[in-house]
């Protein structure tokens, strides 16, 4: 049981270690990426892997004049990169660069245009992780494959803790989920999908009357 407690102590202080490493978007990247196509265009980049302007226009019912305007957008911020040994001289691919990124930038958050910028990223992210979320379920009840369903998770649970505790949990998740991405990031084969991983840890406003 202690060795097994020193491992997962050991794992989440590396998750720790590695996170404090993710690039803090500047203002200039936050403002970039403020805008609901651009949101979307960097997910499906996350989540699928390169792209080209063609290939995102189709999927987003746009043209490929605009998906090129905005992926130049992004590019000039370093929030996307042309994938090199993918183009050709007529097709460029893009991708996004391996790392984690962070929108907690207190110098954008002290600014009204920062704050600004940095809610209208949070809210579409989360828009279309809720819009995902829900695409799924209604799959499942009109016949996504079982094996798929069986391999699903969707819970929510509440807990009552500190700070301090609230910190041990999302390391311990952020871990595993750490384990993953690096195990299974470029793996393909049958029956290998993107999978999006969500953890959602945070405190719930307090009720009238508790402290």
């Amino acid at each position: 049981m202690a060795d097994n407690e020193d491992q997962q102590a050991d794992a989440a202080a590396r998750s720790e270690q590695r996170h404090n490493e993710d690039r803090v978007l500047d203002s200039g990247a936050l403002r970039a990426l403020a805008h609901p196509l651009r949101v979307r265009i960097y997910d499906i980049l996350s989540q699928y892997g390169p792209q080209t302007a063609s290939s995102l226009a189709e999927r987003l019912g746009e043209s490929s004049g605009s998906t090129s305007y905005h992926l130049r957008a992004l590019a000039k911020q370093d929030l996307i990169r042309e994938a090199a040994d993918r183009g050709t001289g007529r097709e460029r691919w893009w991708e996004r660069p391996v790392g984690g990124v962070s929108f907690a930038n207190p110098d954008a958050m002290s600014t009204p245009a920062g704050r600004a910028a940095t809610q209208v990223v949070m809210n579409e992210f989360l828009r279309n992780r809720n819009d995902q979320l829900l695409e799924f379920v209604n799959r499942g009840i009109g016949g996504e494959d079982e094996l798929w369903q069986d391999g699903t998770l969707i819970s929510t649970a509440t807990a009552r803790l500190t700070p301090e505790q609230s910190k041990e949990l999302t390391l311990k998740i952020m871990a595993l989920i750490d384990e993953a991405v690096d195990n299974y990031r470029n793996q393909t084969g049958e029956n290998v999908r993107p999978v999006t991983i969500r953890a959602d840890v945070f405190p719930l406003p307090q009720l009238g009357g508790q402290s």
